[in-house]
C-alpha cells in the first residue's frame, strides 16, 4: 500500500510540473503534452503500469479497511477514535472515494477524448491543440468547483497517506521531523498548485 502509494505521487508531481507549464507558456505545454501523448513508451508501458497502480492502490484501501474492521470481534461500546486519530487518518476511504471519483471525471475529461482521437476517429496529428483542449475544460464554474473540491479532499488523503507511507516502510529515525514537515507542504501545495492552475484559466477564459 505505502509503495504504490509513494509511486503515484511521483506521477502526481510529474502531472502537476507539466500542468503548471499551461500558465506560463502555451507553447511548452502543447510539447510536453504532445510528447507524452506520442510516446511508445509512455503510452504503452508507463500508462499502463500507473492504470495498474491506480487500481492496485483503491483496491488495497479497500482490503486494509475490511481487515481492520473485521480485526476486533466485538465492536467498542462507545468508540471515540479522535482521542488517538486524527480525521485524516479515520476516513481514508472516504478522501480516497472522492479522489477516485475525481479521477473517473478527469479520465472522462482528458483521457477518453485523447484515446477517441487517436485510435478511433484517427483525427490528423495536432501538436498543438492540448492547451486550447485544456483552457475549453476550464470554462464551466461547474466543473471547476467540482476539480477544486476533489483537490480539497485530495489535500486530506495526502496529509495522512504520505507520511504514513515512510512509516510502513521502517524510516522511524532521526529524520522523522524532516519527513513530516516534507510530506506535509506536499501535501497541501501540490493540491493547492492544481486549484491554482483550474482558477488561472477559468478566470482567463473569459
Amino acid at each position: 500500500m505505502a509503495l504504490s502509494g509513494l509511486f503515484l505521487i511521483v506521477f502526481l508531481l510529474q502531472h502537476f510540473i507539466i500542468n503548471l507549464t499551461s500558465v506560463f507558456s502555451a507553447d511548452v505545454f502543447n510539447q510536453l503534452s504532445h510528447f507524452m501523448g506520442n510516446n511508445p513508451l509512455v503510452q504503452f508501458l508507463l500508462q499502463p503500469v500507473l492504470i495498474f497502480g491506480v487500481v492496485f492502490h483503491f483496491v488495497m484501501g479497500f482490503v486494509l479497511e475490511l481487515k481492520n474492521r473485521s480485526a476486533r470481534a466485538q465492536k467498542y461500546t462507545q468508540n471515540n477514535g479522535a482521542a488517538n486519530a486524527s480525521w485524516m487518518s479515520r476516513n481514508m476511504i472516504l478522501s480516497g472515494l472522492v479522489v477516485l471519483s475525481f479521477l473517473g471525471l478527469h479520465f472522462y475529461d482528458f483521457w477518453l477524448p485523447e484515446m477517441n482521437y487517436k485510435y478511433i476517429e484517427v483525427l490528423p496529428l495536432d501538436a498543438d491543440r492540448y492547451f486550447e483542449e485544456t483552457v475549453h475544460k476550464f470554462e464551466s464554474p461547474v466543473r471547476v468547483g467540482l476539480y477544486v473540491l476533489s483537490f480539497g479532499f485530495l489535500a486530506l488523503h495526502l496529509l495522512h497517506g504520505f507520511s504514513s507511507s515512510f512509516q510502513s516502510l521502517g524510516a522511524n529515525n532521526k529524520y522523522t521531523r524532516a519527513i513530516k514537515g516534507f510530506t506535509t507542504a506536499f501535501a497541501v501545495g501540490i493540491p493547492l498548485g492544481f486549484v491554482f492552475i483550474a482558477l488561472f484559466h477559468h478566470l482567463n477564459a473569459f
